[in-house]
């Protein structure tokens, strides 16, 4: 899809795209339809307009979200076992821990200046807690996405965070990339010259099934003798009650919009 749209000329297009195919605007329309239709036909208006509000139910439980999120987040997180294997099979090579961006808040006005929403800042904090255990250089690769109005990177705003709140410093920034397609190219296009063999990726969990076929297609495409090494994050599951889980509520709906979008990309090849 990425190639469609870029050969269109649309790939500033795709945020508008997902919003209308996500919860909850295709559920909206449907119940605009089935008013149309309650004086024609009511008994299909009536129909439409249930499957629509369990629909949007739905939309809004934690439980779809996980159920949704598990086949998205098949690969297991890094255990204290499997972070001291690494530590060992990685001696001698040129690995490097990779963050890939979530986006960013263009003005935190409590810090006066732009910050990373938690998704992001959840990243660079496993990222630089990785590449500690492990003694390895960190890069994070995100620049502005294609519904961001410009202004500064988000690449370069984990670096000022990872500076100045942790003391660290990023060996690497890819602030170009616009999406996961172009986090992968544009971040082993910078690694390749460097000599980098192993990749380690950091990103949510459900996230982690594209992000690694983005990176793993594009490895192949160039040619680059680099192994990618999932290193998924967040994926912590829910506290709460069964029945809770069954019910709206704002968390649900971050968990349902977030998977149907990671399973609209895979699907569409984005």
């Amino acid at each position: 899809m990425n190639e469609t749209f870029a050969a269109l000329g649309l790939l500033n297009w795709k945020p508008l795209v997902g919003i209308l195919l996500l919860p909850p605007v295709p559920m909206l329309l449907a119940i605009l339809v089935a008013w149309r239709l309650r004086a024609r036909r009511p008994a299909a208006a009536t129909l439409l307009l249930l499957v629509s509000l369990l629909a949007l139910w739905l939309s809004h439980c934690e439980a779809l979200g996980q159920w949704l999120e598990r086949p998205l987040s098949a690969t297991p997180a890094l255990s204290p076992a499997r972070v001291a294997e690494l530590r060992r099979s990685l001696a001698g090579r040129k690995p490097v821990v990779l963050v890939l961006g979530g986006g960013t808040q263009a003005l935190a006005p409590e810090y006066g200046e732009a910050h990373l929403p938690d998704r992001s800042f959840q990243r660079l904090h496993y990222g630089l807690w990785l590449s500690r255990q492990l003694q390895l250089p960190l890069m994070v690769s995100g620049g502005a996405g294609h519904a961001q109005a410009g202004g500064t990177t988000e690449a370069e705003v984990a670096a000022r965070i990872a500076q100045r709140d942790y003391g660290r410093s990023l060996r690497w920034l890819e602030s170009d990339s616009r999406d996961t397609r172009e986090n992968a190219r544009r971040s082993l296009m910078l690694l390749k010259p460097e000599g980098i063999t192993d990749v380690l990726l950091v990103t949510h969990g459900w996230h982690m099934k594209r992000a690694l076929r983005a990176f793993e297609q594009e490895a192949a495409r160039t040619g680059a003798a680099v192994r990618i090494l999932p290193a998924p994050m967040g994926m912590a599951s829910s506290s709460d009650s069964a029945v809770l889980q069954w019910l709206p509520s704002p968390e649900g709906y971050r968990h349902v919009h977030q998977a149907l979008r990671e399973w609209l990309g895979l699907l569409s090849g984005a």
